[in-house]
């Protein structure tokens, strides 16, 4: 990193540091204090100026995050909001959609759902059949979607739908804000075999959406729709995130008018407070195997090390990208890269807790009665973290685009390599063969 780079971030995080001795008040509501956050850009640094953000990397962002964590205070919002549909509003909304949407994302007052894949319409999400008629000034929305992850807790969703059968597939989609609260707006929950219910199934029957909640041009939502996509695999790769709340936002979760003092993180306390998800998975590993007496077995360190270096790697990814996009380059398959990462730090996380664990890793609770029963007989209140993410480790190389899929978007898009034979981009949606 350049010194005038390190300056400017030092400079920046002085500036933060003054901001949060004058606003942080734990006396406040969670909404009061997201307020103040959302407003003053530190809430999401990564967004334009113009979007309620400071425009700054997301290395740099992460340093923000784990500052205002250190500090005492409630971090960002948790959610989709922030990481999905904000960036793709600023980029394709007009400024009075970013003033009616992410106003509300950074604040932390409306949670987002992304409702993009169907049951025949996932790693092939081009070939999405949920179609949207124009209704004089609304979209009149039937169809079905899938792995809709926090719709319980959504008050609106990043929609995407078919608006025109009889262009290709990639054409005549369109992305729009759907109110998740109005009739015609079915979730149903899907228990995972973690126990819990972070995925829905969402039934539209004759949902409405009014033409103004369009972002981006009709008919062209695929463009909108890969800078969704692109956030997502950013963010899920191995260098994304840090530092936020982890809260859940919006009016379903009634969080919003609870004292924000009871939601902040104690540094003196919190031995792994605003460090990145991944390195903070690694620190845990780390203090597991110190508990169990295998900190010294050369295998385990080994893997230990293995997971410290991938973490770091892509923590260094994310820097060397904000280094070639300041010179004003780019480095093309980055996020495809960095979700690929991500699953395979999934796996090793998995593996390696399961061998610490030993015979208690097949101990499971799946309620909160079953989870202290498990602690009061193990002892080891890491136990039911270590095996929710060796249950959940095989989600990630599927959500997101599979790492198939991964692999593919490299291949043709960054390495050149020859396409999947096939005209099914030109023919017209309406006469492709079924699963085409």
């Amino acid at each position: 990193m350049a010194i005038s780079e390190q300056t400017s971030i030092d400079d920046t995080l002085e500036e933060l540091a003054a901001w949060l001795d004058e606003n942080w008040d734990p006396e406040l509501t969670l909404s009061q204090w997201w307020e103040r956050l959302g407003l003053s850009g530190w809430c999401a640094p990564t967004l334009p100026t113009n979007a309620y953000g400071k425009g700054l990397s997301r290395s740099d962002a992460n340093k923000i995050g784990r500052a205002i964590a250190a500090h005492g205070a409630v971090g960002a919002p948790g959610g989709l909001g922030l990481l999905l549909a904000a960036p793709t509003i600023a980029t394709h909304g007009t400024q009075e959609q970013i003033d009616r949407y992410v106003r509300d994302i950074v604040t932390g007052r409306k949670a987002w759902c992304q409702l993009f894949s169907e049951p025949g319409a996932g790693s092939d999400l081009a070939g999405l059949t949920c179609r949207a008629e124009l209704d004089g000034d609304e979209w009149i929305v039937n169809g079905q979607k899938v792995w809709t992850s926090l719709g319980q807790t959504a008050d609106l969703g990043m929609l995407i739908a078919r608006t025109n059968p009889d262009v290709p597939k990639h054409q005549g989609i369109t992305w729009m804000a759907c109110d998740m609260h109005q009739p015609g707006v079915e979730i149903v929950p899907l228990i995972e075999m973690t126990g819990h219910a972070m995925f829905n199934e969402v039934f539209l029957t004759d949902a409405r959406v009014p033409t103004d909640a369009v972002i981006g041009d009709v008919n062209n939502g695929w463009a909108a729709t890969n800078t969704t996509l692109a956030h997502e695999r950013a963010g899920l790769g191995s260098g994304g995130g840090g530092g936020g709340s982890g809260l859940t936002p919006g009016t379903v979760a009634e969080m919003l008018d609870k004292r924000a003092g009871d939601f902040a993180p104690d540094p003196a306390k919190a031995n792994h407070a605003g460090q990145n998800p991944r390195a903070r998975a690694t620190s845990m590993m780390e203090d597991l195997a110190a508990s169990v007496d295998k900190n010294t077995d050369p295998v385990i360190r080994q893997d230990l090390v293995r997971l410290h270096i991938m973490t770091r790697l892509g923590q260094m990814n994310t820097d060397r990208l904000k280094a070639t996009r300041a010179a004003g380059g780019d480095i093309p398959g980055m996020a495809n890269i960095s979700k690929l990462a991500m699953s395979d730090l999934m796996r090793l996380t998995r593996d390696l807790g399961l061998r610490l664990l030993g015979p208690a890793g097949t101990l499971h609770g799946y309620t909160d009665e079953q989870r202290k029963a498990l602690d009061e007989a193990t002892g080891n209140p890491l136990l039911p973290w270590i095996t929710g993410q060796a249950l959940y480790a095989q989600a990630p190389p599927i959500y997101g685009g599979t790492d198939q899929i991964q692999r593919n978007i490299i291949g043709e898009r960054v390495l050149g390599l020859p396409k999947e034979p096939g005209d099914t981009k030109t023919i017209p949606f309406s006469e492709l063969p079924k699963n085409a």
